[in-house]
């Protein structure tokens, strides 16, 4: 495979997503059986190249394709008059990140202050136990809804997408049996990512509190909601700055999956998708090579 030719995606519903470069494919198979797609070329970005902003460009982009791709993928399956309008999808939105920030930042965060662990004189502790307390959500969350028809068949979808990339960068033909040898877990996966924004994000926010005692001495001395009304709004605007360091270490990894110690970081994400990625069928593995081939032949 060539080094230029990075092959990402998502599964979406009942197929996959697949991007490289500016181009994306989507393939799903419908209730008929049959397997439709569709091909977009996205516009260039600036700073696609810099590293640390080329991580939060790829980001927001990404939540966009794959909202739209989720979305597209779940038309098919409806009708014409039972297609999602524009409101809802806004509403989706809105309230699942509402429900992130929620569940997986504030609630982890005000758990930590129940447990009297005080964020200004013990910034490391507090800030690993908000952590732990972070991913065992996650995790917790993600073995929940695993449960759910819909979400294993996605997690199928999800799996197959690993198997087909996997197959591509071994320079394999992109067939059926080559592609089901390969392991469904993949080091650059977004589960992988979400792990590794909570482990980095342990490190950043253990660094907030004394920076902002060094810069305003007397802030030990304010009233303790008036501390955590400015020490929590940090952490949601620090978001920005550890995703992009999350997503250079994630793309560093999947460049050098054999060094020591990238195996060791992403160890914790390989394990998780353990449970976001399961074994799929002959028939969702020749969606996502579908899709695979629909988007490498954009590049033509």
């Amino acid at each position: 495979m060539p080094k230029d030719h990075l092959v990402g995606g998502q599964a979406v519903i009942e197929g996959v997503m697949m991007k490289n470069d500016n181009n994306i494919a989507i393939a799903v198979r419908n209730e008929n059986g049959k397997i439709v797609t569709k091909k977009e070329k996205l516009k260039k970005r600036k700073f696609s190249k810099t590293v640390f902003v080329r991580g939060i460009a790829n980001l927001v982009e990404m939540l966009i394709i794959g909202l739209k791709a989720l979305v597209w993928s779940a038309n098919q399956m409806e009708k014409e008059e039972e297609r999602l309008s524009k409101k809802e999808i806004f509403f989706t939105l809105f309230f699942s990140i509402a429900f992130v920030v929620l569940f997986f930042i504030a609630l982890p965060y005000f758990l930590t202050i129940i447990a009297g662990i005080k964020e200004e004189a013990s910034p490391i502790l507090f800030n690993l136990v908000d952590g732990i307390i972070k991913v065992a959500l996650f995790v917790l969350y993600v073995i929940l809804i695993s449960f759910l028809k819909d979400v294993r068949r996605l997690f199928q979808y999800h799996g197959a997408e690993h198997k087909v990339v996997y197959c591509y960068e071994a320079s394999k033909k992109l067939t059926v049996e080559n592609a089901k040898k390969f392991s469904t877990r993949h080091p650059r996966c977004g589960t992988s990512f979400v792990i590794l924004v909570f482990i980095v994000s342990i490190l950043i926010f253990s660094i907030l509190p004394p920076v902002v005692i060094w810069l305003y001495p007397n802030f030990t001395a304010l009233n303790f909601w008036v501390q955590k009304g400015i020490l929590f709004p940090l952490r949601l605007l620090f978001i920005i700055p550890i995703a992009s360091i999350t997503y250079e270490l994630l793309r560093l990894s999947g460049k050098h999956k054999d060094n020591f110690m990238v195996k060791i970081i992403s160890q914790p994400g390989l394990l998780l998708q353990g449970i976001t990625t399961k074994e799929p069928n002959k028939k969702q593995i020749e969606v996502a090579i579908k899709a695979l081939k629909d988007v490498l032949s954009m590049r033509e």
